[in-house]
């Protein structure tokens, strides 16, 4: 094995630019458009509506503001709340993703929601259908999802929205990973009553910062880009009559995000070709790469594997650090981790679950097991598998930046190899 550090570094995933980018925002510089109103904002709407099968979109300051502002709305629209001196979901229960990152449901949080977390599916890495069917047994009352599709790979949330329909419950899907990526030919970001998309730095394409969200509803599309941009009245003056936000886009950003969409499929073919290289170089190793379920295609924005049960070594992780004992023909993500940092390569652990998380780890958790039957309980016994936990202790994502020599990564491939020897 070649035993040199990379020259440069082999990073997870950043941002891949052509040119055209440069020249919107330029166009925003010339004509002087350098606030939250512009072209490229419009553009950029009719484009991420267009993209992802929905009528509308509303371009906003980041991802995690298109959920805020969709669970805002939710909650003004299931309960009657006004943000003005509470939460909209002051003390109501939200059934959420539980393996994702936390912004998929701090908004519920910042509306006073009770987040209610549904273990992760092992067949897709993505919500449970039958333990969300189950959660809605234990609590009829409750009438909004939120859910997330992990990695570019999307699970079932045809059937997440069919069981939300059946039990009269709003869905909030966060396609923030998954623009681009079908499920039965139904593009991502389609299924939810609000959808929000991310154009993050590392996200297939990106702004720099900026998200959309999406919406079938003209009056959700409008009541959102009012509460945006500090929920003006149409009055002469400043007028206000409820809560706003800061959270509109710039036409600078916008700008960015307009010279990408065009590349979106190259990037996707671009990281289909990463992760098909992994699996090939891995194929006879004791690991799997991130399920693909049937039906769906993903848009492989980051590759993820994780270790065969009977091939990992002891491994042990509090909440900040992380130990374990090397032993011969196994090993274990933070082995691997490590490994790869010192050939100046990125990696990271899975997504921690949110029941796992010290800010939720007195939250409701309900986990099934193989044969259907489910509990609720934030620690699991008598032979219930909490698979989020599982996968995260078992997994890592994998440098996945598109701009990855296939040199470069068939070097990373061998040594994760070299981990298991």
């Amino acid at each position: 094995m070649n035993t040199g550090a990379f020259k440069n570094k082999v990073w997870l995933a950043t941002p891949t630019m052509h040119g055209d980018e440069l020249r919107y925002v330029q166009q925003a510089y010339d004509t002087n458009w350098m606030s939250t109103v512009g072209e490229n904002i419009n553009e950029v709407e009719r484009i991420a509506a267009e993209q992802a099968e929905m009528k509308y979109a509303v371009g906003l300051s980041c991802c995690t503001a298109a959920l805020h502002l969709a669970v805002r709305h939710a909650g003004e629209t299931l309960y009657g709340k006004s943000a003005v001196s509470h939460g909209a979901l002051e003390g109501k229960r939200v059934f959420c993703s539980d393996m994702t990152f936390d912004a998929t449901l701090n908004p519920v949080v910042y509306e006073g929601g009770i987040p209610v977390f549904i273990d992760t599916e092992a067949a897709s890495w993505n919500m449970d259908p039958v333990a969300l069917e189950k959660a809605f047994e234990m609590y009829p009352d409750v009438k909004l999802v939120v859910s997330a599709e992990l990695y570019g790979f999307p699970g079932r949330m045809d059937l997440i929205k069919k069981i939300c329909e059946k039990h009269g419950a709003l869905l909030i899907e966060d396609a923030a990973e998954a623009m681009g990526a079908t499920i039965h030919g139904r593009k991502c970001g389609s299924f939810g009553d609000y959808s929000a998309i991310s154009y993050n730095g590392n996200k297939i394409i990106t702004g720099s910062a900026g998200g959309c969200l999406l919406t079938n509803d003209l009056a959700v599309a409008n009541k959102v880009r009012k509460w945006s941009t500090q929920a003006r009245e149409n009055a002469p003056w400043y007028q206000h009559e409820e809560v706003g936000y800061n959270y509109r886009m710039s036409n600078v950003i916008a700008g960015i995000v307009r010279g990408q969409y065009p590349y979106l499929q190259e990037h996707i073919a671009q990281k289909k070709a990463i992760y098909e290289r992994y699996r090939e170089g891995f194929k006879d190793l004791p690991v799997q790469m991130n399920p693909i379920t049937d039906g769906t295609e993903p848009n492989y924005w980051l590759s993820a594997m994780i270790i065969d049960k009977e091939y990992m070594c002891k491994q042990v992780r509090d909440d900040s650090e992380a130990l374990y004992i090397p032993e011969k023909g196994k090993t274990c993500p933070t082995e691997i981790l490590e490994t790869l940092a010192s050939y100046n390569a990125e990696g990271r652990p899975i997504w921690k679950p949110m029941h796992m998380q010290p800010l939720y780890r007195a939250h409701e958790f309900v986990t099934c097991e193989g044969s259907g039957r489910c509990r609720t309980n934030a620690y699991i016994a008598g032979g219930y598998v909490d698979v989020g936990a599982d996968i995260f202790d078992r997994g890592l994502c994998l440098p996945s930046d598109n701009k990855m020599t296939v040199e470069e990564q068939s070097k990373v491939i061998e040594i994760v190899r070299s981990c298991f020897n």
